[in-house]
């Protein structure tokens, strides 16, 4: 189990024919040899797998990547839920680039976002 930093950046949209590497998450995440994310590896590493939210025109957010039941979602606020960015069966998807994933926003929006690049976290 590795400890990966993972890029997603926003697929193409009705509101973003192109999509936008100006919109996206950069997170870190233990991947199996398989691909995806080992939740026994990320309870012994949970501190470590943070996430950066950038959006265009909007603030940089920072916070945690959380395993909850079997979901997984980006959480911005440990004392608040109604931050959160749920996966939509992150579970079931192989972290690999080329691949896409979906993200339901704090504000109900759920957008399609691809996986453009994994590769190792550089230990400090």
């Amino acid at each position: 189990m590795t400890l990966m930093k993972i890029r997603l950046e926003l697929a193409r949209t009705p509101e973003y024919p192109e999509g936008s590497s100006a919109r996206g998450y950069e997170f870190t995440a233990p991947l199996t040899p398989e691909g995806f994310i080992g939740a026994e590896a990320w309870k012994t590493h949970k501190d470590e797998c943070t996430v950066l939210r950038f959006w265009a025109g909007e603030d940089d957010q920072h916070g945690r990547l959380r395993h909850v039941g079997h979901g997984w979602r980006f959480d911005y606020d440990e004392n608040d839920d109604e931050d959160d960015e749920p996966f939509f069966k992150l579970d079931r998807h192989k972290i690999e680039p080329g691949a896409y994933v979906s993200i339901k926003e704090h504000d109900g929006a759920m957008w399609p976002f691809k996986v453009v690049s994994v590769r190792p976290l550089l230990m400090k």
